[in-house]
């Protein structure tokens, strides 16, 4: 019986062994050896098709596309608000576009005090958007100047207002 036990023993040490090397070098492909990837951003110069806005009207036009629910849009609502304020001042109009109903958008804004007034319903997806928040700065002809993925850092935001 000690020799089975022995290889019993010998056996489940290999394996343990053997899966340990395993998630090594699982968990060193991923984050030793993975590429750098930057924050997902939109093409500037591509277009953007949002239906209902006339960017030839609108001159300038800063998309703001969030979600109810996002911790990021929220946590950038102070943000907003100065974007709120700074935009229009300069002649740029600006749109929030939810996924979710426009009343829903603007409930979630009311709680944020962002005061946007033109909110739009569409599928985050038909702006190339793949998270929340981004900000899209948009031209007359409906064409991508810049954009900002994610919650923009505090030092960064100047960086945001000297494009608008």
């Amino acid at each position: 019986m000690t020799t089975l036990s022995k290889r019993i023993e010998l056996t489940a040490n290999i394996a343990i062994i053997a899966v340990a090397i395993l998630l090594g070098a699982v968990v060193a492909q991923r984050y030793f050896f993975q590429k750098d990837s930057k924050p997902p951003t939109i093409a500037v110069g591509s277009k953007v098709s949002l239906a209902g806005v006339d960017w030839s009207r609108n001159g300038k036009t800063l998309v703001v596309a969030l979600q109810k629910g996002c911790h990021f849009c929220a946590e950038s609502a102070p943000f907003y608000q100065r974007l709120a304020q700074i935009a229009p001042a300069k002649g740029i109009k600006l749109v929030a576009v939810l996924p979710q109903p426009a009343t829903e958008g603007r409930e979630y804004l009311s709680t944020l005090a962002v005061p946007i007034a033109d909110i739009r319903q569409s599928p985050l997806s038909a702006l190339s958007v793949g998270g929340t928040p981004t900000l899209i700065l948009v031209d007359d002809k409906g064409q991508v100047v810049a954009s900002w993925v994610g919650k923009i850092p505090s030092d960064k935001e100047s960086e945001v207002l000297a494009r608008l």
